[in-house]
């Protein structure tokens, strides 16, 4: 301040007032308690109590023994001093950071446990599968405009926003699909007409935790094979929908050749071109389908277009914790051995009865069950209709004999026979 003073009277003249100070100097003086031990702790140095106290004081600190431990006192130049863990910093950086001892991490394991739970690697394997298959990920808002909402089974008051963003995006969206299929309408505006869009995210039925899901959800439009010289353009129908369902639930380790498949679907899917996919008869994995013409109306998209959505909360979890998704491949050195049947049963059986059955015949012998055939006509009679299956057998241990085929395939009929009421073709 003279300093000052005396430079304003060299340079202007002038003479200087009485010295008058306003309030008082700030209170800088603190004490940090402070246990040099805790230098062994912290930062794995043997460094002595004499040592540490030396080092603090060359550095300005005050240093005086009390019971316990030491009191430091803090100069008014180091405010970045705020605990004790910064005293031992000041010891470490003086002694040298070069001279703490590596000590590897103990393993209490010799495999590392994954950072991901079950759910997150399901969420990532869903996202790689439908990338594969050529979809494009997006990522929506969470809430919709109520007529949306309550199309799709939604807009309860306790899921209505206070302060939303927009006046029309008031409501927490109580499905994926009508966000992706407006994506899809506006894709279409802009020239896109053959597009597959996916998401994976919560949505929402009710206000508890519990009514939070994080859903796969999924929505095709246009063309699924496009016009070439060797065959015409295709467009998208349910069994795309359900064939991208089937893949997600492959990747995620569910026995897909054991999902039964449902005609009942949610009111925005077609009926009759629409299912569910169930691991038994009450846990629901997956819906499919045709998007209702009204629905795609109220969306302004323009269809037809399919749309699937997977639970993934309702995917059955690993029996062993920590386990991985898949496990160990189990390759037979045998040759697979192949048999075709063709039944008749009543034309409201669904086919995936009929390979069930097949498939349940010997659980150890039967590997795949596939149809590749569907005939009704006046040659079979009114009502029926006829499927043909291909069954894979994986003999185990030896090569079957024709004996043992031959017993296996009756097994494979009759079982057919007792779950559907078929009758095998040509008899």
């Amino acid at each position: 301040m003279e300093l000052a003073t005396q430079m304003v009277l060299d340079l202007c003249g002038g003479e200087a007032s009485e010295l008058v100070i306003a309030g008082e100097v700030p209170e800088w003086r603190r004490s940090i308690a402070f246990r040099p031990a805790r230098v062994h702790q912290l930062g794995g140095l043997d460094v002595s109590e004499d040592e540490s106290l030396r080092i603090l004081r060359a550095l300005g600190f005050g240093a005086a023994p009390e019971s316990g431990g030491v009191a430091v006192a803090i100069p008014s130049w180091r405010r970045d001093i705020d605990g004790e863990a910064d005293l031992v910093e000041e010891v470490l950086r003086v002694v040298g950071y070069d001279k703490v001892p590596i000590v590897p991490l103990e393993k209490k394991r010799a495999v590392t446990r994954p950072a991901l739970n079950i759910q997150q690697r399901h969420r990532q394997s869903a996202r790689r599968v439908l990338a594969a298959r050529g979809m494009n990920e997006c990522v929506t808002w969470s809430f919709m405009p109520r007529r949306f909402a309550e199309r799709f089974g939604g807009g309860k008051p306790e899921l209505t926003l206070v302060n939303p963003i927009s006046a029309d995006l008031d409501v927490m969206r109580p499905s994926i699909l009508p966000n992706l299929l407006a994506a899809a309408g506006r894709n279409v505006d802009r020239g896109f007409a053959d597009l597959g869009l996916f998401e994976v995210g919560p949505q929402y039925g009710d206000s508890e935790p519990e009514g939070q899901q994080v859903v796969v959800a999924g929505v095709r439009r246009g063309n699924a094979v496009p016009r070439n010289w060797h065959h015409a353009a295709r467009a998208v129908d349910a069994f795309d929908a359900k064939a991208d369902v089937l893949a997600v639930l492959a990747e995620m380790n569910v026995p897909v050749s054991k999902l039964l498949v449902f005609p009942e679907a949610a009111p925005w899917y077609h009926p009759g071109r629409s299912g569910t996919l169930r691991l038994g008869p009450k846990t629901v994995l997956a819906a499919f389908g045709e998007v209702h013409p009204s629905v795609l109306d109220l969306l302004d998209c323009d269809g037809p277009c399919v749309a699937f959505e997977i639970n993934v909360g309702a995917v059955p979890k690993s029996r062993r914790e920590g386990s991985t998704n898949r496990g160990a491949l189990d390759v037979h050195a045998l040759q697979t051995v192949e048999r075709d049947f063709a039944f008749v049963v009543a034309e409201a059986v669904p086919s995936g009865e009929v390979v069930a059955a097949a498939l349940g015949a010997d659980k150890k012998l039967v590997l795949a069950a596939t149809v590749f055939d569907v005939f009704s006509g006046e040659s079979l009679g009114p009502g029926v209709k006829s499927i043909a299956i291909r069954v894979t057998l994986q003999p185990i241990d030896h090569t079957l004999t024709e004996t043992e085929i031959d017993a296996v395939a009756a097994q494979i009929v009759g079982a057919v026979e007792k779950s559907t009421g078929a009758t095998l073709r040509g008899q």
